[in-house]
């Protein structure tokens, strides 16, 4: 894939995911891969798609270019999330190679400190097969 995520700023996004309780929910299993589709969701208000990458697969090729990875390991040590669009579809880059749901959850607390929100307003809904 070898793609750049170009990056969105938190607070372009939709303002409901600052003040709604918020659901991330799962389009496949956490076990599909680097890439987990999914999206937020919240009463009254319409879906955003929201995925779940892990930038550091690398096999059969890298996931991420050089620079899109750095720019996301350095955002993550300073406890931040890279949100980006990649192919059209809003992104949450995280460092690793697989999700469990405890860097699912890692990932939303971040979201939510980037547009404003408590992470206690943030659920994730998860699917554990492929």
């Amino acid at each position: 894939m070898q793609a750049a995520i170009t990056d969105i700023d938190p607070f372009d996004l939709p303002d409901w995911l600052g003040t709604h309780e918020v659901v991330w929910r799962a389009d496949a299993g956490l076990r599909t891969g680097h890439l987990v589709r999914g999206r937020l969701t919240a009463d009254g208000e319409p879906d955003l798609v929201c995925d779940l990458l892990a930038v550091d697969e690398a096999y059969p090729e890298p996931v991420v270019d050089d620079v899109t990875r750095l720019r996301v390991h350095q955002a993550w040590r300073h406890g931040q999330v890279v949100v980006g669009d990649l192919g059209g579809r809003t992104v949450l880059a995280v460092p690793g190679t697989r999700f469990g749901p405890d860097l699912v959850l890692e990932a939303l607390s971040r979201l939510a400190r980037a547009v404003g929100a408590h992470a206690e307003r943030y659920a994730a809904l998860l699917r554990l097969s492929v």
